[in-house]
């Protein structure tokens, strides 16, 4: 790992894959806190590199230290989890048998999640942070560098993921990540002006901010790479140009025709990716159009949870819950009490606090003709019954919507265990 003061950060680094790797790498680029003390302490083999701002020559020096045959590459900010870091020797070792074939292998990439404050998802993207150490493995670009290799020498495992912290709010907030980049990335598009991809991460840095010359900057580029030719940017940029315009328009009763004409675009260059038929289920919900949005909602959640083709991207794999609510709009339209109830469950096992899933899910269970008893017994699915913080939120959920036996029996199951 190439590192800055991330004495946050480093020690969790150094010890979440101890046991599997033969060295650890430690390249810093000038930190002024306890970095290279702590990675010292560690272990790591700590080397020093002058910071030219340029990322990829720091990332090509870490990786002319590593005597290993393959390199895991992560920022002091990500990680594996223990269930990853467990399969990664056997992927290592299987790959290296292909690697050995004809096939030649010299990647292999997984999923990059990236998570907020609470440890929920963000955004879900496929990433190369697994190498062969071989002299044509090396990093292009001073800034969101990347390794060109041709895909038919990369394999993806799906047993394995990557926890990115790093685009919390809190983290950018530290580290003042996003002011870094746009610096290095006007530097850059000086010398290539028409580099639509430098634009791109431009613009995905602008976004962040809040004064409207930045947002306006930011929705220019976006528009930009729309109108460009597919095959001259970086397929997952684009589709964030796309996702951003389509945020956008589906939340604006005016600019729905326009999301759907948008997300069909979408599709059509980028096949069966769920993300871009979610949208269009969307409109089709908010037009009424029940029955068509619950068919397309389906069949993404059906291809979700086989992990079946899902598309270039992963927007809503990251945060399951709207496409959860999109079938509760669906099933409320088409009358279909139980699956309400079903997929307001679905959310308040991933955001209990959510009061506005629980009243439909509360009045739905009531409709379809369940007890407050079986209703109860539903609700501890999500809630900790022997929480009354809990407990009052399930009564004052129930009171407000008109179920009053039940918030009753909840406010006497609160007094027992407040005893």
């Amino acid at each position: 790992m190439i590192v800055k003061n991330e004495e946050k950060n480093i020690e969790h680094a150094l010890t979440w894959g101890r046991a599997v790797m033969c060295e650890q790498i430690v390249v810093d680029t000038g930190s002024t806190d306890r970095t290279v003390e702590l990675a010292k302490k560690h272990g790591a083999k700590v080397f020093h590199f002058e910071w030219i701002n340029d990322f990829s020559a720091a990332r090509n020096f870490a990786i002319e230290q590593a005597k290993g045959d393959w390199i895991v590459f992560l920022d002091a900010d990500e990680y594996m989890p223990p269930k990853s870091a467990k399969n990664l020797s056997t992927i290592i070792k299987k790959t290296q048998k292909a690697a050995n074939s004809q096939q030649n292998v010299l990647a292999i990439t997984c999923d990059l999640i990236n998570v907020d404050e609470n440890n929920q998802p963000q955004s879900v993207y496929d990433i190369m942070r697994i190498i062969k150490n071989t002299p044509k493995m090396r990093y292009t670009g001073i800034i969101h560098e990347q390794i060109e290799v041709d895909e038919k020498h990369i394999i993806r495992s799906n047993d394995l993921e990557v926890i990115h912290t790093g685009y919390s709010e809190s983290a950018i907030a530290e580290t003042n990540k996003h002011e870094r980049n746009i610096k290095l990335l006007r530097e850059a598009l000086k010398e290539s002006p028409n580099d639509i991809t430098l634009k791109l991460y431009l613009a995905d840095s602008l976004r962040h901010k809040t004064d409207e010359e930045s947002i306006e900057e930011a929705e220019k580029y976006f528009k930009e790479a729309i109108e460009s030719d597919a095959k001259s940017v970086f397929y997952r940029l684009r589709i964030k140009a796309y996702i951003h315009f389509l945020n956008k328009y589906v939340n604006d009763e005016n600019k729905r025709d326009e999301c759907e004409r948008l997300a069909r675009k979408a599709l059509s260059e980028y096949p069966n990716t769920v993300d871009f038929e979610y949208f269009i289920a969307s409109v089709y919900n908010y037009n009424g159009d029940y029955k068509k949005a619950w068919e397309i909602l389906q069949d993404c959640e059906q291809r979700l949870a086989n992990k079946g083709e899902i598309g270039a991207t992963a927007y809503v794999t990251a945060d399951m819950t709207m496409l959860y609510g999109q079938l509760i709009l669906a099933a409320q339209g088409l009358f279909e009490t139980k699956k309400v109830a079903h997929y307001a469950l679905e959310i308040l096992k991933c955001d209990k606090t959510r009061n506005d899933i629980l009243v439909p899910l509360i009045v739905s269970t009531i409709k379809s003709g369940k007890t407050e008893d079986e209703l109860i017994e539903t609700l501890k699915k999500a809630y900790n019954f022997k929480d009354p913080k809990d407990l009052l939120q399930i009564a004052k959920a129930a009171k407000n919507c008109g179920a009053i036996v039940l918030a009753n029996k909840i406010v006497k199951i609160a007094s027992k265990v407040m005893k």
